[in-house]
């Protein structure tokens, strides 16, 4: 009989965290011919997109009742979809060619199409083009947080850049660049992070406002962000919200990045973007968004753009920039697997600055 090892599963947020979680046992996995079996060490916190025709799915960020923490938690960054794996190497499969890589080594795991549908303390990968070693100077906690939020983060400052440099050459040599990035949580700091790095000889011309969604992300934000704050606080007229917005950045926005949009943030952006504005959104639920907004967009020539999650060269990449201390990765805290429910319940009020880390036990505390 196969071994049994844990799983935790984190599926997209419905209005219970109950709902949200769930631990069981599932079977060891074989290890795939040409791919490795991981043990897994750390993972982040991030949930798993459920099918469609799922009923407690949300279809978008709005299906989560406005006032509850798990809405703020995804409108603000701190908690968002995806798969970030850290541990190490098991074994590797019998029809494995050349490689580098050997069991024990450390490792993350590109997030590929058809991965697992959850943490488990082993996971099979079917090819090991998907693993990446993590550097000696790299903790794994912090490795974990790469696959997913750093690799979206990155591959949004990227898509956002040639915008930025149309901006920069049609408002001449003192001409700035507004941008305006909504949310405190993992997701910006990591996108504030890349972006100083990636722009560091024009940050005097690339003025970086956040909108901050809730109470918890102002400190954070002037904190570990050290940038312009506008509070939207839903509970004011959307009229205001736009006229606070213009206020805190001097004016109308080149560029609005907003991970989780929903309807009304989509709404509010357009009212904010100069002409020839652009806002990225997540690929998540764009489609039906775009489909919506798009003639609204069309009349003052604004442009609404999907991210998705990134590359595979763009995570090698990102591995190399942190450990080598040119991007700093934002702080992290660490929880037990089995305490899942408790960073689920901390990030949604919103008390965990950075991200949430999942820890497996290590071959000898199980002993």
């Amino acid at each position: 009989m196969s071994r049994l090892v844990k799983q935790v599963s984190i599926e997209s947020p419905t209005h219970k965290l109950k709902e949200c979680i769930f631990n069981f046992e599932t079977p060891m996995p074989d290890t795939p011919p040409a791919g490795a079996r991981v043990k897994v060490r750390n993972a982040g916190v991030c949930y798993r997109l459920r099918s469609a025709s799922s009923s407690s799915s949300i279809k978008s960020v709005e299906a989560l009742h406005c006032g509850s923490p798990l809405h703020h938690s995804v409108r603000d960054t701190s908690l968002f979809p995806g798969y970030e794996v850290a541990g190490t190497v098991d074994a590797l499969g019998e029809e494995v060619g050349e490689t580098d890589l050997q069991p024990g080594d450390r490792v993350i795991v590109y997030p590929y199409e058809g991965h697992p549908p959850g943490y488990a303390e082993y996971i099979a990968v079917p090819e090991v083009q998907y693993l990446i070693k993590v550097p000696e100077n790299m903790s794994l906690s912090t490795a974990a947080m790469l696959p997913s939020g750093a690799l979206w983060a990155m591959n949004t400052v990227f898509s956002a850049h040639k915008h930025v440099e149309k901006v920069l050459a049609e408002k001449g040599e003192t001409g700035q660049c507004k941008l305006l990035l909504v949310g405190t949580g993992g997701l910006a700091l990591w996108a504030m992070r890349i972006a100083r790095f990636y722009w560091p000889e024009k940050r005097e011309r690339i003025i970086i406002n956040v909108a901050c969604l809730r109470d918890e992300g102002i400190s954070i934000a002037h904190e570990y962000l050290k940038v312009n704050v506008v509070q939207w606080n839903e509970d004011l007229y959307e009229e205001q919200l736009v006229e606070r917005t213009k206020d805190a950045c001097g004016g109308y926005v080149d560029i609005v990045i907003d991970f989780s949009a929903t309807s009304r943030s989509i709404r509010r952006a357009l009212k904010c973007l100069a002409p020839d504005g652009v806002l990225l959104l997540s690929s998540e639920h764009s489609e039906g968004l775009i489909s919506r907004f798009g003639p609204v967009a069309e009349k003052e020539n604004h442009h609404l753009i999907p991210i998705e999650f990134g590359t595979l060269n763009q995570l090698r990449n990102l591995v190399h920039l942190v450990s080598t201390g040119e991007i700093e990765p934002p702080p992290h805290t660490i929880f037990s697997a089995d305490q899942a429910n408790e960073a689920l319940a901390k990030i949604g009020r919103g008390i965990i600055p950075g991200r949430a880390i999942l820890e497996f036990p290590d071959e000898e505390s199980e002993e």
